[in-house]
């Protein structure tokens, strides 16, 4: 497929400064400011139904471990282990690059359970209630990160909006599918779906609904777009459908039977006191 002139040339610096030897990048900056945002947006979910305030600080100690060892080890077990079972040492060098999200979200899963066993004493499902709200967001800033790198695109297109990838290594001079605002846009949508449904429609009253919509909306976007994006392993080329496309089934499976299971059951009356819950300590109890 040839070049068309109705495109958009990409060449961004995905460093965004130096501090010394130490690069600042647009990626890790994304990364960032979705965490920080996703904090206050839990922090004012917590306040306005009366949660403890300690409980944001250790959520966020977990999510953080969990969406990053999650990613990595993702990466390595599902795309790459042929390589890093040779040289395990280097699945520490993060730094590398190399995360995946599904295996963020396994992190992340398996993180909130432990979240809920040892800190609220709750069904694991009132947390991933709230925290894929902020996820969804997050989830749309490091794709704009991925766009920033050059990385993680789409096929050759030969559609208005398709991004010539200067500093990419795939399709050098053709315009290609930038699959990262495709999902980022997905993302951003979704994200205000969730905040209508907390906000407006007290959707948490159905314990799991929330949280059946991000799995079912969000992996199945990701299913449509891979099929224009290009292979991240080379022995993707040889399968129907690709690894990332495989692994989001069984989250479009999860998020429907959450939904079904949500709608059946009666709503929750919950009380929202609109500021954090008091933690005596025994001694005055």
């Amino acid at each position: 497929m040839s070049p068309v002139s109705a495109v958009i040339t990409w060449n961004a610096n995905p460093v965004l400064f130096h501090l010394g030897s130490l690069e600042v990048r647009w990626y890790g900056l994304m990364f960032a400011i979705g965490f920080l945002v996703g904090y206050k947006i839990v922090e004012r979910m917590f306040r306005h139904e009366g949660a403890p305030e300690k409980w944001l600080g250790i959520l966020l100690l977990w999510l953080g471990a969990g969406t990053i060892i999650g990613a990595r080890l993702g990466h390595v077990f599902f795309y790459e282990w042929e390589a890093y079972s040779q040289h395990p040492l280097h699945i520490l060098y993060i730094w590398e690059g190399g995360l995946a999200s599904h295996g963020g979200a396994i992190g992340i899963i398996v993180c909130v359970i432990l979240f809920s066993i040892f800190t609220t004493k709750k069904n694991p499902l009132w947390t991933f209630d709230r925290i894929v709200i902020p996820t969804a967001l997050v989830g749309a800033l490091i794709r704009l990160g991925n766009l920033f790198n050059s990385e993680i695109y789409g096929h050759p297109t030969d559609l208005p909006w398709g991004f010539i990838y200067l500093r990419g290594s795939e399709f050098p001079g053709q315009a290609c599918h930038p699959t990262q605002l495709y999902e980022a846009i997905c993302y951003l949508a979704l994200f205000g779906l969730l905040m209508w449904m907390y906000w407006k429609r007290n959707a948490e009253e159905r314990q799991g609904l929330i949280f059946g919509v991000f799995l079912t909306i969000l992996f199945s976007c990701r299913f449509l777009i891979e099929f224009v994006k290009n292979d991240q392993v080379a022995f993707e080329s040889q399968m129907t459908l690709n690894m990332g496309q495989l692994l989001s089934v069984p989250f479009i499976v999860l998020g429907v039977i959450l939904i079904i299971r949500a709608m059946r059951r009666p709503r929750l009356h919950l009380e929202f006191p609109n500021r954090f819950a008091d933690e005596k300590s025994p001694a005055k109890k």
